[in-house]
């Protein structure tokens, strides 16, 4: 497996990440640990999660899932096997990046992943009300610890990720390595204008979430109906308009080309674009896992990249 680097860190990881927002949401346990070895059987070793994962369910708290990925690594005895990540800032226990905030989270992160450091530790939203130095003072004090090696910006603007660098490289605090955005074959226009050019310039590793369009890209919705009783069908309607089917229908025409899944031509897209270091997509199954590990094995041909591109082409 060719690994990619994060950042300018001494971190290397293979070209996709799993996401760990499905562990105690519509994965259980037992089927966690299946799909957590299968992932690392298959060459894998980037798991994403969450300490807000999965506050959204009822009865839920947060650290669902990085209470199973603990447990997965108690047992399994896997950890050095993986690059672990998980993100603070989201779960309304503790709200935030301030100091204080953060030195409790990584704490009960920590405790809940069963591990003594974490690899990748992201803020996992912009913090306005925070000022920015205040935030990556913190993460030095945990890298210096030893509880964290490589910190990480999800859902900042080009603007806020680039001023965030630019403290880091005049006060020597340490600088976000990697970069977590929404980006796939249909949401495309907010990253490539904004987030794109700072992530190229700063040499800053990129591992998109909703890779799959929350599912949409899989080709198993195709029309509204499809839609009902599934727990993210609402996330999808919005991509059924004609962009979106135009878009079904060029995954479809390559992954017949190339004897494969649509899913699995979606995340290779991603693979092949030079910003992107890996895409995060999730699977609630094992057979679910081999169709996205299988977009580390596929290298599409300038014909299929560009049915793609013109296919999810947006107005400039």
């Amino acid at each position: 497996m060719q690994t990619r680097s994060i950042g300018t860190s001494e971190l290397k990881v293979a070209p996709l990440v799993f996401g760990g927002n499905v562990f105690g949401w519509t994965a259980d346990e037992r089927t966690s640990f299946s799909i957590l070895d299968a992932f690392v059987d298959h060459g894998l070793n980037f798991i994403d999660t969450a300490d807000v994962y999965s506050a959204w369910v009822d009865g839920h708290q947060g650290g669902e899932s990085e209470t199973i990925i603990g447990k997965w690594i108690k047992e399994s005895g896997k950890r050095h096997r993986v690059v672990l990540a998980t993100k603070v800032g989201k779960l309304s226990a503790r709200a935030g990046l301030s100091a204080a905030n953060i030195a409790a989270a990584v704490d009960d992160s920590l405790r809940r992943l069963k591990t003594d450091f974490i690899d990748v530790y992201f803020s996992h939203y912009d913090d306005e009300n925070t000022p920015l130095d205040e935030t990556l003072d913190a993460y030095q004090k945990l890298i210096k610890a030893g509880k964290v090696r490589v910190i990480g910006a999800s859902n900042y603007t080009g603007e806020r990720l680039g001023a965030a660098l630019q403290i880091a490289r005049d006060s020597g605090l340490p600088a976000y390595q990697i970069l977590q955005p929404e980006y796939n074959l249909y949401d495309r226009e907010g990253y490539e204008t904004d987030l794109e050019p700072v992530a190229e310039q700063h040499k800053v590793a990129v591992v998109p979430y909703y890779a799959l369009a929350s599912g949409f890209l899989s080709g198993k919705y195709r029309s509204k109906e499809d839609t009902r009783h599934k727990a993210r069908g609402s996330r999808v309607e919005k991509y059924l308009d004609p962009r979106g089917l135009r878009i079904l229908d060029a995954l479809d025409e390559v992954a017949k080309r190339n004897d494969t899944t649509p899913a699995t031509v979606a995340l290779a897209w991603m693979i092949a674009r030079p910003s992107v270091t890996a895409p995060i997509a999730s699977a609630t199954s094992v057979a679910q896992l081999e169709s996205l590990a299988a977009a580390t094995r596929l290298t599409l041909a300038a014909e299929d990249i560009q049915l793609l591109d013109e296919a999810s082409a947006w107005q400039k």
